[in-house]
């Protein structure tokens, strides 16, 4: 990731999530993103860790490519223990898909808990990076709509 650190330190703790500096420039930079991923990357919620709609903690549920191949439809699904509902984003326009993980070649099912993500402006529309446990995904589309979904925990289990 360019902005957000991922291994950050606070004193001797390391390991430490810092969205800070992709916040601090987000004003500046969601000038330059497509509508839909602008108002999912400027929605208050979405770096907000103790927030339910805060992509933090996700996992990765399903891939699926449609518009032979033009489209990609990602669902991310919910904990019960922090969140109620499932993340479901739809990329229009992909021009790339990168998958990483430890594990060459990486596949979609490599991919674990979402860590967080950036969206940042492109000459083709934007790219979304995910960092997940263990690997990570950017996608390179025109734009992207994400869509919050709702999900079913058990009694006493809802975020």
């Amino acid at each position: 990731m360019k902005y957000v650190d991922l291994d950050g330190r606070v004193g001797e703790l390391t390991g430490v999530l810092d969205p800070g500096r992709y916040l601090e420039l987000l004003p500046e930079l969601s000038a330059g993103l497509p509508p839909g991923a602008r108002a999912f990357a400027t929605d208050r919620s979405h770096y907000d860790f103790a927030g339910r709609r805060c992509v933090k903690d996700l996992t990765f549920h399903r891939a699926a490519f449609l518009q032979d191949g033009e489209a990609l439809d990602l669902r991310l699904r919910h904990n019960c223990w922090k969140h109620d509902e499932d993340l479901v984003i739809r990329y229009a326009g992909v021009t790339a898909v990168r998958i990483r993980t430890p594990d060459e070649p990486s596949t979609w099912d490599d991919l674990g808990t979402l860590i967080l993500d950036e969206i940042l402006p492109h000459d083709r529309g934007c790219t979304h990076e995910m960092a997940f446990r263990p690997g990570s995904v950017i996608v390179t589309c025109n734009d992207l709509t994400a869509t919050w979904v709702a999900a079913d925990c058990p009694e006493g289990h809802g975020g």
